[in-house]
């Protein structure tokens, strides 16, 4: 019964939305075409084939309608499983590409990333809101995979940072000096869900995540 409403629903929608573009649906046809057969002269009938044709060309239209309407149902029905999904992560432990760290007052931050080979030398960059440099930290060699150097929240003069949201960057090398790629990771709880653009963004802290650059979920500690 609820498949039947949906089906009734979906044509009723591609009827209104051919009539509003061409000013007819198959309804309309249908309608004038019975009181063109009621009227016509007997005598000198209107061509059949004519009618027929004019027929079929307005129902490949109206499928056409359908189609549209049932595509744009699908793309709704896959936003709407999108939102449902960014919901259902609050309060869970995320893990997401992102170059953000959050700055808590009176505590370090963790600043976490993932390396595609081992290397010999790791740079850190902690940039503010402007895109400044306000803190560099060397590490030492790390292994391929996940990795994390430890922020004290101070800047390169050891002065104590605002609290916050900051960005950061990474420069790793191997021992002969090649570039490692690098990428940036953003690990915390999610406290909220932004649902007023096309993808919804998760709010980690004083971090925005988009959904789409989720890389795990486990149970929220």
């Amino acid at each position: 019964m609820i498949t039947d409403a949906t089906s009734a629903a979906t044509t009723a929608s591609a009827a209104a939305a051919m009539k509003k573009a061409t000013g007819m649906n198959k309804d309309d046809f249908l309608m004038l075409f019975v009181t063109q057969l009621q009227n016509q002269d007997p005598l000198n009938p209107q061509d059949g084939t004519q009618f027929i044709s004019q027929l079929a060309q307005l129902t490949q239209v109206e499928q056409a309608y359908n189609t549209n309407t049932n595509l744009q149902n699908l793309l709704s029905q896959g936003s709407n499983a999108g939102t449902l999904a960014a919901v259902s992560l609050i309060g869970k432990q995320v893990e997401a590409a992102g170059s953000q760290v959050e700055l808590a007052s009176g505590s370090s931050s963790a600043i976490n990333y993932n390396l595609g080979r081992s290397a010999q030398s790791v740079t850190v960059s902690i940039l503010d809101a402007n895109g400044k440099v306000v803190k560099t930290i060397t590490g030492g060699a790390q292994n391929s995979g996940n990795n994390s150097v430890t922020w004290d929240g101070t800047d390169n003069s050891g002065a104590a940072l605002t609290p916050g949201a900051y960005s950061f960057t990474v420069s790793a090398k191997d021992a002969a000096g090649s570039a490692i790629s690098a990428t940036g990771l953003v690990r915390g709880k999610v406290n909220g869900v932004d649902m007023s653009g096309s993808t919804p963004v998760l709010s980690i802290g004083a971090l925005k995540v988009n959904l789409t650059d989720v890389n795990s979920v486990t149970e929220g500690a």
